[in-house]
């Protein structure tokens, strides 16, 4: 039985295909300081939209966070428990000093944001299938395999949206073939 994710939700038409969470920033004790870029950029972006009222909380779609099993889709097992070192999630985001947190408080303050945001273009996908455009906030972390992440991508957030999608029409197709057998 394939995976049945929770990230696709039916979105009312009176939201736009935006998707974001506050979940997306990266914030912990000044660590997100360390990194290059900006790690509360997706807040901003937002606060940006809200401010020359162009966006409200009623006009987004809210992201959920990929499960494990949703990752699971287009990632490793090895992969995924390889993430729960501290170790790794330094190396993959660049971050040295994350090395010496445990890894709780690295999936907590690092992961689940990124979770958060490979869940949003999962959902972005879906909508701009449906509604021809979306715009998700956050992901797009392209420099991420089935069983690699590096340049501050740990999960390959595009690749599973395709997968997820490919799964529901290969879903949708085999049940209407059964149908019409019947």
């Amino acid at each position: 039985m394939p995976h049945e994710t929770q990230l696709y939700e039916d979105i009312p038409t009176s939201r736009w295909p935006i998707v974001y969470s506050t979940d997306y920033n990266i914030t912990f004790i000044g660590l997100e300081k360390l990194h290059p870029f900006d790690s509360g950029k997706w807040g901003k972006i937002i606060n940006f939209l809200r401010d020359e009222k162009l966006i409200t909380d009623d006009t987004i779609v809210t992201a959920k966070e990929a499960t494990e099993d949703d990752l699971l889709v287009v990632h490793t097992r090895r992969y995924i428990n390889k993430l729960k070192w501290s170790f790794v999630v330094a190396t993959i985001t660049e971050i040295p000093p994350l090395v010496l947190l445990p890894n709780f408080l690295v999936q907590r303050r690092v992961l689940k944001p990124l979770r958060t945001q490979t869940g949003g273009t999962i959902m972005a996908g879906k909508l701009a299938i449906e509604r021809g455009w979306a715009i998700n906030v956050g992901g797009g972390f392209h420099h991420c395999s089935s069983d690699k992440g590096g340049g501050f991508c740990a999960y390959a957030d595009i690749t599973l949206a395709i997968k997820v999608k490919l799964r529901k029409i290969t879903e949708k197709n085999t049940i209407s073939d059964y149908c019409s057998r019947l």
